[in-house]
């Protein structure tokens, strides 16, 4: 027993090696850390639990490839356990291979099963040749109702990517099923590399034109931005902390905390003319708790704000217009990230909370052309069969189709509340009247000169502004309430509340694909 004892300490002794002391200066001059600094960084101390270390590749061509490139594993971050993938680059570039594969595929189904969260540190340069040429390629042992996708009647667990170098092949794989996914300055996410895409069609780009990120976050394939190894790590440790272990779980709940703004300085933050923008944030800061506000996707579809943030302890996602850009108007890419956002906050028991200061969509031939109704369908349905509490607040204008892509009527929030200051309708008094009034406003010109004519816009526009107003709306009960700029947090706060009702703050749901 000595000498097997003796025998599995030498093995274990190699696999922890990784690419070896050559290739591990290598990678440290990229700017990159050894994956498995990686996973002690972002894991609790003592709390790691590695599985598959002595894996070894199908064709061991290669004289060491310790644990066929990738460390899998358990640990605990925040006291809270989770599994962990990470891919080691110090290995053959981090390369998959099918032992690789099956070994980030057992990983992904235990931590589903068990019910952890899922980490994963990307860093790999696609398959490895020859190990997936000709017949292997289709025989990988990659199973896409597991890896991708969560089992029928098992809820989802939360998946949480770093991309910290070059990622592709099935590390960008790995980041295009996470529910966020933040990346280094360095890194870069593609479903090929440069080499491949030279080879195949000729096109010559770096890591960066092809996926770094500024192309990554114009794609939606990552929420965040960092500068370095570390800053990434703690965001994922941050996002974590906002959903739960499972869907079948709420999410959690953190002390109570005064904003970082006096809510009561909201009619200020916010100008009574419509047409002057301002920071969407500002209002955020003055409704979250302080120092809770965690952006998503925040270099994608940037007219619209998704952020994750606390409302008296309590975890809500937060979607709010942004007048900054292109006042608020919602193209396709804001569409796009509305959906993800809230499919993540209904999945995770995360109530929403609209803010309202929408112009309308985007329209016209670019607009059209890049999907736009496809978008909107997208974007309504989603948002109306989301089953977490639904509040919305419209602060200044609300109209058309934005209005109901920001959670208005037919998407059956649980509450809709409007300031004084709000104006709904199809759509602005400029645009509208001349829609519905240009043959009557071109005859008064005609007959009776442009001074009758601006007499009867002015006229024309009161009305219209006057049948904007939330007054007859809340009459009718469009809207539940009209509400002081200041109330706006101790409302929010208490419509969650109410909206959860007898549910224990989760959604008791029957999961299927």
């Amino acid at each position: 027993m000595g000498t097997s004892v003796e025998e599995l300490r030498r093995r274990q002794a190699e696999a922890v090696q990784m690419g070896g002391p050559a290739a591990l200066e290598k990678h440290r001059a990229s700017g990159r850390l050894p994956v498995r600094e990686r996973v002690a960084k972002i894991l609790d101390e003592g709390s790691w639990f590695e599985t598959g270390a002595l894996a070894l590749p199908e064709r061991r061509i290669v004289k060491k490839v310790p644990g066929d490139g990738v460390v899998t594993g358990f640990g605990r971050i925040d006291g809270r356990s989770v599994g962990v993938i990470g891919i080691d680059a110090s290995v053959l570039a981090g390369t998959t291979a099918p032992v690789s594969m099956r070994k980030q595929g057992r990983l992904i189904e235990q931590a589903q099963r068990f019910g952890y969260p899922l980490v994963l540190l990307c860093d790999a340069d696609g398959g490895r040749m020859p190990d997936v040429m000709g017949w292997r390629f289709s025989g990988l042992p990659l199973d896409f109702t597991t890896f991708l996708k969560t089992p029928a009647g098992q809820p989802p667990v939360p998946r949480a990517a770093a991309v910290l170098g070059p990622s592709y092949g099935d590390s960008a794989l790995h980041a295009s099923t996470a529910d966020f996914v933040v990346m280094v300055g360095s890194g870069a996410i593609a479903l090929s590399g440069p080499s491949v895409v030279d080879a195949a069609i000729g096109e010559q780009v770096t890591d960066a034109e092809l996926g770094g990120p500024e192309a990554a976050q114009e794609a939606g394939n990552a929420h965040m931005v960092v500068d370095s190894e570390e800053d990434a790590l703690n965001a994922i440790s941050a996002f974590l902390s906002y959903v739960p272990s499972s869907a079948a779980s709420p999410a959690p709940v953190a002390p109570a905390a005064a904003p970082r703004s006096d809510p009561a300085d909201l009619g200020v933050i916010v100008p009574a003319d419509s047409r002057t923008a301002y920071d969407m944030r500002r209002v955020i800061e003055a409704i979250a708790d302080a120092d809770s506000v965690f952006p998503w996707g925040a270099g994608w579809g940037d007219s619209l704000l998704t952020v994750l943030a606390r409302i008296e302890g309590a975890p809500a996602g937060i979607i709010a217009s942004q007048p900054l850009v292109r006042a608020g108007a919602l193209d396709p890419a804001a569409l796009a990230k509305e959906v993800k956002f809230t499919g993540l906050c209904d999945t995770f028991n995360i109530p929403l909370v609209f803010l309202h200061d929408v112009p309308g969509l985007m329209i016209g031939t670019q607009a059209e052309r890049s999907g736009i109704l496809h978008a909107y369908e997208a974007a309504v349905s989603r948002i109306a069969e989301a089953k977490v509490p639904k509040i919305g607040v419209v602060l200044r204008k609300a109209y058309g189709g934005g209005h109901f892509a920001m959670g208005g009527r037919p998407t059956r929030p649980d509450f809709l509340f409007a300031w004084p200051s709000a104006e709904l309708g199809f759509m602005a008094p400029e645009a509208g009247i001349r829609t519905v009034h240009r043959r009557r406003m071109e005859a008064v010109a005609a007959e009776q000169g442009p001074e009758a004519r601006d007499k009867l816009v002015a006229e024309l526009t009161d009305e219209w502004q006057a049948e904007s107003e939330p007054w007859e709306a809340a009459a009718h009960l469009s809207l539940d309430d009209v509400i002081e700029p200041g109330q706006t947090r101790d409302i929010i706060a208490r419509a969650l509340e109410l909206a959860w009702g007898s549910r224990e703050h989760r959604v008791v749901r029957t999961w299927s694909r």
